[in-house]
């Protein structure tokens, strides 16, 4: 092989490349997910150390719109994507790749509990890469679809029934919490028990191994303020916590919540 080649390839043109392929079109989290992992040679052989795949989400966090100016009064905030990776596997599949051979490698990876749902503008994808010696390495990248688990989807589903609607989804940035970040579901009433009660219902849910924990904010006076329940919840003022044991039936967890919001409000 040329001196050439090898240059070039080192600077990722006509390296190797890298195609993820999952066997579900919807992804659940804390169920497993299949995936099947193409690899292609370069116009050179090449040593694959390993096989790195990240899965990441992006959330907004909010700084000084001067920072870093020499403007300092200025008090004005912007929100700037910030990606955070929620999972990360390093496969140990070292092998040699030649031109024109392709390699296949099934893999099963864990969904994390927490990863967001892939509704208004929250998104989740898939980064896979091939760690290359001495060159670039090349990457995949999947937008993937993750769905609510059970009992959470069970929860939306009593609340739609109560007559709120979704209207935002938002990954925001939050302090002193397990993730750098929170998924806020900002509901209105259009109906039912809740309509005319207040303006909006902002819910952020959280799972651990033995349970559903959940906050919520309501909004009254048409203040609109938003990230309003992160804010709060990273500073620990959140007055309105409910916390559902994972044996619960999912039926019966939607039903709770719906209960305590009019208990509580």
């Amino acid at each position: 092989m040329s001196f050439f080649k090898k240059t070039l390839a080192s600077f990722g043109i006509g390296s190797a490349k890298v195609d993820s392929v999952l066997q579900q079109e919807v992804l659940y989290p804390g169920q497993k997910v299949n995936i099947t992992i193409h690899v292609y040679g370069g116009a050179t052989v090449q040593e694959i150390d390993n096989i790195e795949m990240k899965l990441y989400c992006r959330y907004i966090k909010e700084r000084p719109a001067n920072q870093g100016n020499d403007d300092r009064s200025s008090n004005r905030m912007c929100r700037v994507p910030v990606n955070y990776a929620l999972a990360h596997w390093s496969l140990p599949y070292a092998f040699t790749i030649k031109p024109g051979e392709t390699r296949d490698f099934a893999v099963e990876l864990d969904v994390p509990w927490n990863a967001p749902v892939t509704i208004g503008d929250s998104k989740v994808w898939l980064e896979t890469g091939l760690n290359i010696a001495l060159a670039k390495d090349p990457s995949d990248t999947d937008i993937l679809t993750v769905r609510p688990d059970p009992l959470l989807d069970e929860i939306f589903t009593a609340l739609e029934e109560s007559g709120l609607r979704i209207r935002q989804v938002e990954c925001e940035a939050v302090e002193g919490f397990e993730l750098p970040f929170v998924q806020e579901f900002e509901f209105v009433p259009t109906m039912g028990p809740f309509h005319g009660r207040w303006r909006e219902l902002e819910m952020v849910a959280h799972r651990s191994d033995e349970q559903l924990q959940m906050w919520f904010e309501i909004d009254r006076h048409r203040k609109g303020a938003k990230g309003m329940l992160a804010s709060l919840l990273g500073v620990g003022k959140l007055q309105r916590q409910l916390t559902i044991p994972l044996t619960t039936a999912a039926k019966q967890a939607g039903k709770q919540v719906v209960e305590y919001l009019d208990k509580h409000t």
